[in-house]
């Protein structure tokens, strides 16, 4: 949920953040509840005030960086 992945950003006070995480199969592909969370997250995050810089899926093989493949754009200033 946002919040919980707002909440450590909130504490440091920061102005942006980025997340990531792995597919246990790892598959480098982003799935639909992917790109849907990395949506609202970019979403909460310009309510808070907060850049999402990019959204990271880690696997063996390296990484699927949602900028790179233009599923996110790069942040600006807030």
């Amino acid at each position: 949920h946002p919040r919980e992945v707002f909440r450590p950003v909130l504490l440091d006070n920061a102005c942006a953040c980025l997340v990531g995480h792995n597919h246990p199969s790892q598959r480098l592909e982003p799935s639909p509840e992917d790109i849907e969370i990395t949506n609202r997250l970019r979403q909460a995050g310009e309510i808070l005030g907060i850049s999402l810089l990019d959204h990271l899926v880690f696997g063996k093989q390296g990484y699927f960086s949602f900028v790179e493949h233009g599923l996110l754009s790069q942040a600006c200033d807030n």
